[in-house]
């Protein structure tokens, strides 16, 4: 699970950074885990400190870059 937050938070990361993700853009994200689901659309909070740092982080760069996100379980 935790490979997965990190995916999750480079891959916007680096979208971001080579400019295919801009401000006020609208991202879909497809996740295939429940928790991972929940945690992400339904700010359901995990037990574990590392992927609550991941979430942390992956919802700075949505607040800073004023992203749309939309989540679809898989």
């Amino acid at each position: 699970m935790q490979s997965k937050y990190v995916a999750l938070h480079i891959g916007l990361f680096w979208g971001i950074g080579v400019f295919i993700i801009k401000n006020k853009d609208t991202i879909k994200i497809k996740i295939n885990e429940k928790t991972m689901f929940d945690q992400l659309s339904k700010g359901i909070t995990s037990n574990e400190q590392f992927i609550q740092k991941r979430i942390k982080f992956i919802n700075q760069l949505i607040t800073q870059r004023k992203l749309k996100i939309e989540y679809e379980l898989i």
